[in-house]
């Protein structure tokens, strides 16, 4: 859904299950004697990291118009461990950090929204897989996982424009769930059995269909790059089946990966 989110990181496919790939990092509260002007301190410190990102600034700025109660939790926490620490973090892993809050807390409501905002999440993370590709196809594997490393932050900083557009489609889709509450049914296995036909269709083997619909491991372990055009033929392949199934399929998928 937005940055950080795993498309793979648990199975698509009912009746199937893998165990998440990354554990959510926790907040750290600040150390005992950490003073107000200590925090204050932090709090601007941030806001002069920002200006360093507008692309990020524009996210931020939205968050804080739909969402003010998770920017001032977010802003709070970051503002308590900076302080501890005496620590600031890139703007880049802020930006990761914000966005993992707010889809564990609102995230879910992102599969209820209306089908433009649903489908505008998916079309901007085929997007960001196509520009990781190019990158390296280790992150584009990554990145379907979930992963996070110094390579993704370096490539976020040289893309900041399109890790901000990605992250401000899921605010929106919140935001949108949060007003249509749309409630769809879940993928039927006809859903599925269509598009495991169009996946091989395309080219896919068993091995990368299992692990896009099943998060299944491949034996012996599917290749970066392979995995990585797997990743952009799932996304699509979803994108041109009928309305109904394909919002039935980006639903299931967003409330996975507000779950992960």
């Amino acid at each position: 859904m937005v940055t950080g989110a795993a498309l793979l990181q648990k199975a698509i496919r009912p009746e199937t299950s893998s165990a998440p790939l990354i554990a959510t990092a926790s907040t750290r509260p600040g150390k005992p004697g950490t003073s107000p002007d200590e925090i204050d301190a932090a709090r601007r410190a941030f806001k002069e990291k920002l200006k360093t990102a507008p692309e990020y600034a524009a996210f931020f700025d939205r968050l804080k118009t739909v969402f003010p109660s998770e920017y001032e939790s977010f802003l709070a926490a970051f503002a308590k461990r900076s302080a501890a620490s005496g620590e600031m973090a890139s703007a880049d892993l802020l930006m990761a950090e914000a966005v993992r809050s707010l889809r564990l807390s609102r995230g879910i409501l992102a599969a209820k929204a209306g089908g433009q905002a649903l489908e505008h999440i998916f079309e901007l993370h085929f997007a960001m897989l196509r520009a990781l590709a190019v990158k390296d196809p280790l992150l584009c594997v990554n990145f379907l996982y979930g992963g996070e490393s110094p390579g993704f932050f370096e490539f976020s900083a040289q893309n900041r424009g399109l890790v901000a557009a990605m992250a401000i489609a899921g605010i929106d889709a919140i935001h949108d769930g949060e007003i249509q509450r749309i409630e769809r049914p879940a993928p039927t296995g006809t859903d599925f059995d269509a598009l495991e036909k169009a996946l091989r269709a395309k080219g896919l083997d068993t091995p990368e269909i299992e692990a896009l619909l099943d998060g299944k491991a491949g034996d012996p372990p599917i290749g970066d790059a392979k995995m990585c055009r797997a990743g952009q033929v799932y996304l699509e392949t979803i994108a041109a089946m009928p309305e109904s199934t394909r919002l039935r399929i980006y639903g299931l998928a967003v409330e996975l990966m507000a779950r992960s």
